[in-house]
């Protein structure tokens, strides 16, 4: 059984996240991190754990409009997803139905502010039919473009690890 983690990120913090993730399932399953923009759109059967995850930007999923904001307030940064996000790649995928799913995002470290792309692309897996087999995990970062909040990297890799194990251990 292999995994995959799907990330779309603005300034490389839910990147980072995901690659996190990826070494914590990669201690139980072999593991696969794609940039959403060069991501398969197809699910091969042998995949038994896709984990999606992308900043939250107006407490939702990233649209290209407010993707293109964040491009322009920030311009000496490198963009890290310049292309499609994690909305419309789930309007592009397909996956067998006993895929496992989970869900997560990166959220700025100041109020706790409501909504989360993690939870919104969740909602949207369940009203597709998919399995989801976790909570959506927010991840801090520190202001609009970074860093990340201490830690956060070892609380990824952290879940990356409980993800696996549930998936290996509901398939044995």
């Amino acid at each position: 059984m292999r995994a995959l983690v799907v990330y779309e990120s603005m300034y490389g913090n839910t990147r980072d996240i995901a690659c996190a993730i990826g070494a914590g399932i990669g201690e139980e399953m072999a593991v696969e991190v794609e940039e959403v923009g060069s991501a398969r759109n197809r699910i091969e059967p042998e995949v038994g754990l896709v984990v999606i995850g992308g900043p939250t930007h107006a407490f939702s999923m990233t649209r290209t409009s407010s993707r293109e904001d964040a491009a322009t307030q920030q311009p000496e940064m490198e963009i890290i997803s310049q292309g499609i996000g994690i909305r419309e790649w789930l309007d592009r995928f397909e996956a067998p139905a006993e895929t496992a799913f989970a869900t997560f995002d990166t959220k700025i470290d100041k109020p706790k502010l409501p909504g989360s792309a993690g939870g919104a692309a969740q909602r949207r897996l369940r009203r597709m039919g998919y399995r989801v087999v976790a909570e959506p995990e927010s991840f801090w970062v520190t202001g609009g473009t970074g860093p990340l909040a201490s830690d956060e990297d070892q609380r990824a890799s952290a879940w990356g690890t409980m993800l696996a194990h549930q998936t290996v251990s509901a398939s044995a």
